[in-house]
């Protein structure tokens, strides 16, 4: 017998206040996600490694271009706001100080996944695409390889690659800035 609940969504408003009078703390780990809260994976060290990685990457070709922003909220609708490990984000005077940037203020998002790719690829894209997000990047670490998601739809995305580490990229809305996949991970001379 399947039984049906029916679950109440938390909006980004009740998150908030959910935090504000110490239901949640602020440190807790959590995003919220289509009104649900998701415990957020610990980050291992390959995990940190990646995002280390890749800030030195990004920063360096997109200084003064873009604004990068480190396992930070994003608020995709009044339902959403997740935080993926790198928003690169158009740059803001107040540095988003009075608010997370939005889908129409994100160039693109990445998630480093060493534990997480089940769940970057079957939660995640579906939620990116609907937002409008135009590109969203999974370095999967442990396949040493990166999927690029192209193309919003209601659905995720329509075109989806998957390069490995000895392709080279350049986000949607920097042409110019052509990175190596294999820049975000460790050498493999070092394995």
């Amino acid at each position: 017998m399947t039984i049906a609940a029916e679950l109440r969504s938390l909006s980004v408003r009740d998150y908030h206040r959910m935090v504000e009078v110490g239901i949640l703390a602020a440190s807790e780990r959590v995003e919220l996600i289509e009104g649900q809260l998701y415990t957020m994976a610990a980050h291992r060290t390959a995990h940190s490694a990646a995002v280390t990685r890749i800030d030195r990457a990004l920063s360096q070709r997109l200084r003064g271009r873009a604004l990068l922003r480190f396992q930070d909220p994003v608020q995709l609708s009044d339902f959403s706001e997740p935080e993926p490990d790198i928003a690169i984000a158009h740059i803001d005077p107040l540095d988003y100080e009075d608010h997370h940037p939005t889908p129409t203020e994100i160039f693109w998002l990445i998630e480093v996944a060493d534990s997480t790719l089940r769940r970057d690829r079957d939660l995640k894209v579906p939620v990116y695409g609907r937002s409008s997000i135009q590109e969203y990047w999974i370095l999967d670490v442990q396949e040493r390889c990166l999927y690029v998601f192209r193309e919003p739809e209601q659905d995720g995305y329509r075109s989806e690659q998957k390069l490995s580490e000895q392709d080279a990229i350049a986000p949607l809305a920097f042409p110019d800035c052509i990175i190596l996949v294999g820049e975000f991970l460790r050498s493999a001379t070092q394995e």
